[in-house]
């Protein structure tokens, strides 16, 4: 079962580096993975998901917890949360299936591609690449899996 996992990590050199060493030193995969800058220079915020039953995710939980550089880690699965995800397609222009997209914005066109942004939860995506493959898209990007709870817990230091 899919787990989205965000956590706050210093800002610093190697940090990232040991977070994804612990997840291949234990066999574990990471499916997706965004870090970006947080509203504090000194932390990052890294969103991960992952494939595993509670156990392993647990486990992977408590390893996380256990780096220098990890200031806070949640398992977003755990509740409820929201789930997106960022999706550029590049088409041929003669092959664009304009009837496919519902939530889309062309963000640019020349005179024989279109590219096209579509922001959903992975299986949306998932399913949307699945309808467009008659179609050939040239080139497919995604973000990966960003996640906040829908609570009143936050991943966030208090000042």
């Amino acid at each position: 079962m899919k787990k989205v996992i965000a956590l706050l990590m210093e800002n610093q050199p190697g940090a990232l580096s040991r977070v994804v060493g612990l997840f291949s030193q234990r066999g574990y995969n990471i499916e997706t993975l965004v870090v970006a800058p947080t509203t504090d220079p000194t932390l990052s915020r890294l969103t991960m998901s992952t494939e595993g039953d509670e156990n392993v995710v647990e486990q992977i939980i408590k390893q996380l917890d256990k780096l220098i550089d990890v200031v806070m880690v949640t398992n977003l699965s755990d509740s409820e949360f929201v789930e997106r995800e960022l999706m550029l397609i590049k088409f041929k222009k003669d092959s664009f299936p304009e009837n496919t997209f519902g939530e889309s914005n062309i963000v640019s066109e020349a005179e024989e591609v279109i590219n096209v942004q579509v922001v959903g939860t992975s299986s949306e995506l998932d399913a949307l690449i699945t309808k467009t493959e008659g179609n050939h898209p040239i080139e497919i990007v995604r973000s990966g899996s960003l996640g906040i709870s829908s609570d009143n817990n936050t991943l966030t230091i208090e000042n």
